[in-house]
């Protein structure tokens, strides 16, 4: 599960996140790429820009469940 103490500091205010234990596999960037993309120091990925649109949430979705180290929260 994700930790919202661990949430990584480039992502984009707002309910959904990618913390610190992000192993930067790709999965969310490939999947859902309105919403999450590589961190600018190109070792983690992180939320750009929050899910707004039903296909957006449900992509996020997805891939918070595929995610293999469970880095991908939402507070909402």
């Amino acid at each position: 599960m994700a930790n919202l103490k661990e949430r990584h500091p480039e992502n984009v205010p707002g309910p959904w996140y990618v913390d610190t234990s992000c192993i930067q596999c790709g999965l969310c960037s490939e999947y859902a790429p309105a919403s999450f993309r590589e961190s600018p120091d190109g070792t983690q990925n992180i939320v750009h820009h929050q899910p707004i649109t039903n296909n957006q949430i449900n992509a996020a979705l997805e891939v918070k469940e595929g995610c293999p180290v469970d880095a991908i929260g939402n507070d909402g």
